[in-house]
């Protein structure tokens, strides 16, 4: 437990590095009017999520134990969470559960929205 758990945490900071500078980079690139970054980084970590399944899980299984952690939870996990909301929808999808994700899918983005604002009163209430 305690190596995967050290995987995970060195895969965060990869990961959440490689956010930060493709973010920073997009911004210089592009400008700060929308954020290109966030969906730059969100539409490729669902990518590299989607390969890391087909190599680590349906390739290799059991082989991507200390992969997996490492890559999916870690590199991912600190690059995008996007990527793991991704994944969720599919597999509901390619269970044949459509309802059951376009209920995930909707009520993952407007409940974290409200969630953002939620938040973002409170800190305002309590800050002012």
């Amino acid at each position: 437990m305690i190596e995967k758990l050290m995987l995970v945490a060195l895969g965060g900071a990869v990961g959440a590095s490689a956010r930060f500078l493709a973010v920073t980079g997009a911004i210089r690139l592009l400008g700060p009017g929308f954020p290109w970054g966030t969906v730059i980084v969100n539409v490729a970590g669902s990518i590299a999520m989607g390969v890391l399944v087909v190599l680590l899980i349906e390739r290799l299984p059991g082989g991507g134990a200390r992969l997996a952690p490492l890559l999916m939870t870690g590199v991912l996990g600190g690059f995008t969470t996007f990527s793991a909301f991704s994944l969720d929808a599919i597999q509901l999808v390619e269970r044949g559960r459509w309802l059951a994700a376009a209920g995930y899918v909707s009520s993952s983005v407007i409940l974290s929205i409200l969630g953002l604002a939620l938040g973002l009163a409170i800190a305002r209430a309590l800050i002012a």
